[in-house]
């Protein structure tokens, strides 16, 4: 969508606006893709010993979230955004369509083979998606009629039979899952390096240190907030919530025991601290720079600037929510 305004708006900052884009990624630990929520809200999850069952009542759709969600969406990202953009025209970079011109034959759908084939009239077939679809739907319709909740489970599925409704086509679901797989093929190569070195944060016992070196320093109220910075520190090893999680979750879970801490605030505190720190962790952009075809230093400023806006609220909210929740 950035590419496409970049394309269409004269005297847009190219560069920007990609920023622009990337900075909602940290809307993910706010909402329905936010892993570690997820996760503990889902039966058999790994510390469901420790702490049970947390619902998403009690995380991402308690109050203080919500009002988190609504401040970042409303304030600091729209207008930052808008207020970082050049005023000189000499200091505008617009696209260049030309950089694009050899990548234009991707398609999303696949072709139709010449050979008139049933499996041919099957994979371009709208009836069959349909079908497909409508049968997750109702299945999704008889999980909640039967009292579940949302969990990382049911998320899963109902993305997955949305994009078969949506996309039309067995062929060009096909197809839309190649051509996304191009633009993440930097995070697939990089994920099993990230994976070995939080096994090595954990077995050295480095993220122990780290963590507990935070929740030393804590009291019941402040925990949530020491649990932020601390899980924004641990992210720049290993960027990804539910890897994350599975080696800071137990020190952070048993600090709020120990402490008669929220579990819930404290979960949702690492939550957002590697939501905070994913603004500036490289690992996250990669696919904003292979589709915009720019540099990480052509962006990664403005993701700066936006992660101290960022924090100011994330800050703002555990400390209020720890204190007064």
């Amino acid at each position: 969508m950035a590419k496409k305004l970049a394309a269409n708006v004269k005297g847009v900052h190219y560069p920007l606006i990609i920023a622009a884009a990337y900075s909602g990624f940290t809307f993910y630990g706010l909402g329905l893709s936010a892993s570690i929520p997820l996760l503990i809200a889902t039966p058999g999850h790994p510390l469901e010993k420790a702490m049970g069952i947390v619902s998403l009542s009690q995380t991402i759709f308690s109050w203080p979230i919500l009002i988190a969600t609504a401040v970042l969406l409303f304030l600091p990202c729209r207008f930052l955004n808008a207020l970082l953009h050049p005023k000189q025209k000499e200091s505008i970079t617009e696209i260049d369509p030309a950089v694009f011109a050899s990548g234009n034959a991707a398609t999303l759908e696949l072709e139709l083979a010449k050979e008139n084939t049933l499996a041919n009239r099957l994979n371009n077939s709208r009836l069959l998606s349909y079908l497909i679809g409508l049968a997750g739907a109702a299945y999704a319709v008889f999980y909640f009629l039967d009292g579940n909740t949302l969990n990382l489970d049911i998320v899963n599925f109902i993305i997955l039979f949305l994009g078969i409704i949506l996309l039309g086509t067995p062929a060009r679901y096909l197809g839309s899952l190649n051509e996304g797989v191009k633009t993440i093929s930097g995070i697939i190569l990089q994920f099993p390096f990230y994976a070995g070195i939080m096994a090595i944060m954990a077995g050295s016992g480095l993220v122990t240190t780290i963590a507990k070196g935070f929740v030393n320093l804590s009291t019941a109220d402040s925990l949530p907030f020491w649990g932020l910075l601390s899980a924004f520190v641990i992210n720049f090893f290993a960027p990804s919530g539910g890897g994350h999680w599975g080696i800071q979750g137990p020190f952070m879970i048993d600090a709020a025991k120990q402490l008669h801490a929220s579990l819930s605030q404290t979960s949702m505190s690492v939550m957002l601290g590697c939501a905070w720190n994913d603004l500036v962790q490289p690992f996250w952009i990669l696919p904003a720079l292979a589709l915009s075809k720019l540099k990480l230093k052509d962006i990664m400023g403005y993701t700066v600037l936006m992660m101290f806006w960022v924090g100011i609220v994330y800050i703002a909210v555990v400390l209020a929510w720890g204190y007064w929740g």
